[in-house]
C-alpha cells in the first residue's frame, strides 16, 4: 500500500484529487464497514422453568429474534436457546461468557448487578411478567408460616438468593419481627420448581412444601392434601415482577444492533401473549414437557393478576429489602439504575 507521503502528493495534482477521495473512502468503508458487522454470529440464551419464560418461549418457537436480526441487516444469526434450573447458574454462566442473555429472579439479578458494578456493569433488558408466587404444604398442622417447626421442609428454586427464598425472609420478618428475616432459612431446600412439585406430591419425601410458581403452584393444588400458606401479593402488597432478563453492558455496547434486536423481539412476543393468550399456552405446552395442560396455562393467563409487561414493578421492593439486610452492598436510587434505558420511559417501579 502507498504510504501517506506519496498518497498526500499525489492528491496535490488536481486531476488526482477525486481519485485519492474516493481511494480514502473506500478504506474507511472497508475499516469501518468491518467493526459495524464484527457482532456476533450466535446469540445464547438460557431460559427457566416456569411461565416467566414464556416470552421468551414465544421468541423461541417463532424466531422472531432471528426475524429482527435479520431486519437489523445483521444477516443469518444463530440463536442458541439452554434450559437452566436455578439463578445461581445463570449468574455462573453469563460471568463465564456462555451467555448473552440470562433470565432469573429479581434476587439474583440484583445480586450480580451490585457485584459487578463498575465492571462488567450487568443490567436488567426487561421485566417479563408479574403474578402471585404460593406457597403450598401438605402438613394440615400449617396453616400461617408461624406453624412450620424444625420437621418442615420447604423446596425453594435455590436457597437464600431465589425470588421465593427474599419474599419468605420478608414475610418472617412480619411475621417474627425485625431481624428476624432468616427464621426460616434452615427449613429451605434448593429444587427446581418440577423437582420440588415432586418432592411435595410424593407424600414420603422430607420436603412437605413448596414455595414454587405458575403453572407448577396450581397443579399442586389439583392434589387432594394440599393447601396454599402464603401468597406473595399478600407480602409485597401486590403484584411485582417475577423475573428478569438481564446481560453485561460490555455485551450490550460491543453489540448495540444484536441488543435492540433482541429488545424488538421480546417486545413482539410479549404483544403476541397479550393478543392471543391460547395460541401463547399452546406454545407452552409444545415446548415445555410438564403436566400442564393448554386449558391450565390459558387459566392461569387469564387470571387478572397475570400480567405479561416488560415494564419492571416492584423491584425497588425486593432492592430495598436486600440493601437493608445486608445483601446488597449498594442500593439504587431508582428502578431505572439497574436497567438500560431502552424501557426507561415505561411505567416501572
Amino acid at each position: 500500500m502507498r504510504d501517506l507521503r506519496e498518497l498526500h502528493i499525489a492528491a496535490a495534482s488536481p486531476c488526482n484529487k477525486r481519485k485519492t477521495i474516493g481511494f480514502l473512502a473506500a478504506i474507511a468503508l472497508s475499516i469501518f464497514g468491518g467493526l459495524v458487522r464484527a457482532e456476533v454470529s450466535e446469540i445464547k440464551i438460557a431460559t427457566q422453568p416456569g411461565l416467566s419464560a414464556l416470552p421468551l418461549l414465544v421468541m423461541e418457537d417463532s424466531k422472531l429474534l432471528e426475524k429482527h436480526a435479520k431486519a437489523a441487516g445483521l444477516g443469518e444469526v444463530k440463536v442458541e436457546w439452554a434450559r437452566l434450573t436455578n439463578g445461581p447458574a445463570m449468574n455462573d454462566a453469563l460471568l463465564a461468557g456462555n451467555l448473552h442473555f440470562a433470565l432469573a429472579g429479581v434476587p439474583v439479578f440484583a445480586i450480580l448487578w451490585d457485584k459487578t458494578h463498575g465492571n462488567l456493569n450487568v443490567k436488567g433488558v426487561t421485566a417479563t411478567a408479574s403474578y402471585r408466587l404460593l406457597l403450598n404444604t401438605r402438613n394440615p398442622a400449617v396453616t400461617t408460616i408461624k406453624d412450620f417447626s424444625a420437621k418442615d421442609k420447604i423446596a425453594i428454586p435455590a436457597v437464600k438468593v431465589s425470588l421465593q427464598a427474599l419474599i419468605l425472609q420478608m414475610a418472617a420478618e412480619r411475621a417474627f419481627g425485625e431481624g428476624n428475616h432468616n427464621k426460616l432459612d434452615t427449613l429451605a431446600v434448593g429444587m427446581s420448581l418440577p423437582d420440588g412439585m415432586a418432592a411435595l406430591l410424593s407424600g414420603a419425601h422430607e420436603v412437605n412444601s413448596h414455595f414454587a410458581a405458575p403453572p407448577f403452584q396450581f397443579l399442586e393444588l389439583a392434589n387432594a392434601g394440599i393447601h396454599t400458606v402464603l401468597d406473595s401479593d399478600t407480602v409485597l402488597g401486590g403484584p411485582a415482577s417475577v423475573n428478569i432478563v438481564y446481560a453485561t453492558s460490555k455485551f450490550a455496547v460491543e453489540n448495540p444492533r444484536t441488543y435492540q434486536a433482541f429488545v424488538k423481539a421480546f417486545k413482539e412476543a410479549t404483544e403476541i401473549i397479550n393478543a392471543d393468550k391460547r395460541s401463547a399456552a399452546l406454545t407452552y405446552v409444545r415446548l415445555v414437557k410438564d403436566k400442564a395442560t393448554a386449558d391450565d396455562i390459558l387459566k392461569i393467563l387469564n387470571d387478572p393478576g397475570t400480567l405479561y409487561s416488560m415494564a419492571p414493578a416492584g423491584v425497588m421492593k425486593y432492592v430495598n429489602f436486600m440493601h437493608k439486610t445486608g445483601v446488597l452492598k449498594q442500593r439504587p436510587n431508582t428502578w431505572k439504575e439497574l436497567f438500560f434505558p431502552d424501557i426507561h420511559g415505561l411505567s416501572g417501579s
